[in-house]
């Protein structure tokens, strides 16, 4: 992956475009992830062009760049990614492209003080599941944008606003679902730790079998951990992930019936990735109704 990675900043910062410049009038805009690509595309009118790197189903985690993506990055006027190193080692070219043409980062958005810190300086960057954060970083990309592209910004400024709204009603209507959890049953389990800035916006206890990452491996100590959980406290569902293996959730489901206990799939997740365009929960706010949809209905 590096030496991809490596020959993308070198294409891009001594050799110009590897693809050439459209001249179709329109700025484009690079997104790492398809969530990100979509809070852009429903944000920007049509002066923008916005593309992503990484289509459905995609885990960023262990998303390795191709030749293809050398094409992309270099013929986009605009980069814009997550930050807080969900794109691992692209992160760190990202970053020195950022010397060259705009590169914004979501999470430059949001106050330090609200990121939920893992120790030594690292944050968890799974911050569009707090709706309220995320809205930050999108106003964030909007300013940036109009420091840099005035015109094209403020032909955008109504579809912005009337977007903006749309990610505070579901903010509100998120709490208001998941108030109907009693609340000794607001626990969550999931493939990995991608929800704790969910559980903590909207009032629920997070677990994850993996850490932060997926790139983390589980072992049997990390089943039986959550196996004692659920027996515990009668946890009757838990989830898998639509971009993670659902046999590591599978494997804590078998150990806790195996040895006495009852649980059950309570139904897919969307983590990292949007479901296919086609779908409802290709979209960001069809994938945060559909979680909440999943998360209500099972654990109610």
């Amino acid at each position: 992956m590096y030496n991809i990675v490596f020959a993308i900043f070198l294409a891009i910062t001594f050799y110009g475009c590897v693809s050439p410049k459209k001249n179709d009038g329109k700025i484009h805009v690079l997104a790492t992830t398809g969530i990100i690509a979509d809070i852009l595309s429903n944000s920007l009118d049509s002066s923008f062009v916005v593309e992503s790197l990484m289509g459905p189903g995609v885990d960023p985690h262990l998303y390795k760049a191709s030749a293809k993506d050398v094409g992309l990055l270099s013929s986009a006027d605009i980069i814009v990614y997550n930050g807080l190193h969900l794109e691992g080692k692209m992160t760190e070219i990202l970053k020195k492209v950022g010397r060259h043409k705009l590169v914004i980062a979501v999470s430059d958005g949001i106050p330090e003080s609200s990121l939920m810190s893992l120790g030594e300086g690292i944050h968890d960057p799974h911050i569009w599941f707090d709706i309220s954060l995320y809205s930050k970083g999108l106003q964030h990309i909007y300013w940036t944008l109009n420091k840099h592209y005035p015109i094209q910004a403020k032909s955008s400024r109504d579809t912005y606003e009337k977007y903006q709204k749309k990610l505070h009603e579901m903010h509100a209507w998120t709490k208001q679902r998941i108030e109907l959890i009693p609340a000794k049953q607001r626990i969550l389990i999931t493939a990995h730790d991608a929800f704790g800035y969910f559980g903590r916006a909207y009032g629920m206890q997070v677990v994850g079998l993996q850490g932060i990452s997926t790139v983390a491996e589980f072992g049997i100590q990390d089943i039986m951990r959550l196996s004692a959980l659920i027996k515990q406290y009668s946890i009757r569902s838990i989830f898998i992930e639509s971009s993670v293996p659902k046999r590591s959730i599978e494997s804590v489901m078998y150990n806790v019936q195996a040895s006495g206990g009852s649980v059950g799939i309570g139904g897919q997740l969307f983590s990292d990735a949007l479901d296919s365009k086609s779908k409802k929960a290709g979209t960001y706010l069809g994938m945060l109704e559909a979680n909440v949809h999943t998360i209500v209905s099972s654990l109610k």
